[in-house]
């Protein structure tokens, strides 16, 4: 009986971890966008380095596919992933904005000198609410977006490896 009693436990916590390894497994951990297939949002934003704005209607009806790189200064991942973002700027037909979020906009400025601008419009985003309308976690995270439309989201920094394993896939498809 004592060894029924003492072994209880232990086999409870046996199969409430076994339970929860595969509950939490890959598959399940996919965050979908519901802006996928949709318009982006409207939005309205001061650009970092002039008094214009970057709206939605930047995004809107062209043969141009668009990245909305979402940023900050004091993000680490942010910095890690520029490069990658510089490689992306280069490709014909593709234009990168950025959404800088709750940033400093003297140390974004700093950022942007230090490590180059792939960006063709940046707009700040002080109080987060545009990102809120994208659906944004964190930062960074990146969209790409099609004649007025959301057809991905990246969560995290892209790496060199998922800019030739995701993203060019995708990019083929939309030429």
């Amino acid at each position: 009986m004592k060894k029924i009693v003492f072994y209880s436990p232990i086999l409870l916590i046996m199969v409430l971890s076994i339970f929860f390894y595969y509950s939490l497994g890959i598959e399940n951990t996919k965050i979908e966008s519901p802006l996928i297939g949709k318009d982006v949002p409207k939005f309205s934003l001061k650009q970092l380095d002039n008094n214009n704005y970057f709206t939605n209607k930047d995004l809107e009806n062209d043969d141009y596919i668009k990245f909305i790189n979402v940023w900050s200064s004091w993000c680490i991942p942010c910095r890690a992933e520029h490069e990658v973002l510089k490689i992306i700027a280069k490709i014909d037909n593709v234009e990168i904005y950025g959404i800088n979020y709750k940033d400093n906009e003297q140390e974004a400025l700093n950022f942007i000198n230090e490590l180059g601008n792939p960006y063709k419009k940046i707009g700040v985003d002080n109080t987060g609410r545009t990102s809120i309308e994208w659906g944004v976690f964190g930062v960074p995270e990146t969209y790409i977006v099609f004649a007025g439309k959301v057809i991905y989201k990246h969560i995290g920094p892209i790496h060199l490896s998922e800019l030739e394993s995701k993203i060019l896939p995708i990019l083929r498809k939309l030429k």
